[in-house]
């Protein structure tokens, strides 16, 4: 963009995607969207880890294809939500909203784990700090939604799914990179965790014949947390009112401090 470039403006709430030190040396002011879409992303969220555990994609497949024939007891059984521990990795706005919907559920217990403790967050949800080693432990349900950094990105790992439980259904909504792709093809298709449920994939797309699509207990979505119309379309605003404002050198509505 050259010289000319003073402003940046982002429709999203990530920004792993700018170059950020080389904005901040050239003074490039960079607006963002956040809050407006944690509703919207922690809906999907519940949606996917719903999907996941009951295998709802694979089921509708099932009368498409003329599986579904007599009644049998344990077919097409999943997983459920009462009297589970979900572990959310990064207690920010979407991972509490997320905790928020997920406790009419009848979950027995939350823990999180991220940065540091956020006491005055977790209380609304009597939810407990621990390592992230335990969180992989003990969680029947975990959700990652944490920010995509140096230190969480491919922390979700083979050593990671290894210590999850064989019953245990992994969603991440966050961004593909804090995933170890290949080490969870190897959990999901060994039967070391249950499934999973990504919104979020590196690349993205994701190729058509890549490993995890051909897993029937991998859900797999095409980064829509977003996408409802009524959120994108308060995205887009608040993205040109950031805009605007940079240009005429006054605050932003939602400016990301460099």
């Amino acid at each position: 963009a050259g010289p000319g470039l003073k402003v940046i403006s982002t429709l999203s709430v990530g920004f792993d995607h700018l170059a950020l030190d080389e904005i901040k040396k050239r003074g490039i002011r960079v607006g963002y969207t956040p809050d407006v879409l944690t509703d919207a992303t922690a809906e999907l969220t519940v949606a996917l880890l719903l999907s996941a555990c009951r295998r709802l994609p694979e089921a509708a497949e099932q009368v498409r294809s003329g599986g579904w024939t007599t009644w049998k007891p344990l077919w097409m059984c999943g997983h459920g939500l009462s009297d589970s521990t979900v572990g959310i990795i990064g207690l920010g706005r979407i991972g509490q909203a997320v905790a928020r919907r997920l406790k009419p559920f009848g979950v027995r217990k939350f823990l999180y784990t991220g940065s540091g403790p956020k006491p005055e967050s977790a209380a609304e949800f009597g939810a407990e700090f621990v390592p992230l080693t335990r969180l992989a432990q003990e969680s029947d349900f975990v959700v990652v939604t944490c920010a995509l950094t140096p230190a969480t990105q491919g922390m979700c790992n083979k050593e990671f799914f290894g210590r999850m439980k064989k019953t245990s259904v992994f969603v991440n909504t966050s961004r593909g990179a804090v995933v170890n792709q290949e080490d969870l093809y190897d959990a999901l298709s060994s039967g070391q965790i249950a499934a999973a449920g990504l919104d979020v994939t590196t690349p993205e797309p994701l190729p058509t014949d890549h490993p995890l699509l051909s897993l029937k207990n991998c859900v797999i979505l095409p980064h829509i947390g977003s996408a409802t119309y009524a959120t994108r379309s308060t995205m887009a605003v608040l993205a040109a009112n950031n805009l605007l404002a940079g240009l005429r050198g006054e605050p932003m509505p939602h400016e990301l401090r460099l």
